[in-house]
């Protein structure tokens, strides 16, 4: 428990010791969330630069206009995307 009583006060500790020191991860745990990390950071990039572009906010009435919005969000991404991994292999 993190709670212990003092003068007939109780007191809560901020972090209770069963949390101190977690025991170690199973390797296959350590290697699912390793491959899940480098999915997630490529794809928060993506996202990072279209919520810079639309302002994360699709402010359209309809499933079908906003898939489009998005659709063309994406289509802006990927173009973008090429334009500067062409300056770079030209440059290099």
């Amino acid at each position: 428990s993190n709670q212990r009583k003092e003068n007939g006060i109780i007191k809560t500790d901020p972090k209770p010791e069963s949390f101190s020191n977690p025991p170690p991860m199973p390797r296959h745990i350590q290697k699912s969330n390793a491959g899940k990390s480098v999915i997630r950071s490529r794809v928060e990039h993506v996202f990072a630069d279209q919520k810079s572009q639309t302002g994360l906010f699709v402010g359209t009435v309809g499933i079908t206009r906003a898939s489009m919005r998005i659709g063309l969000a994406n289509i802006v991404y990927n173009m973008r995307r090429f334009l500067f991994l062409e300056r770079i292999r030209i440059t290099a």
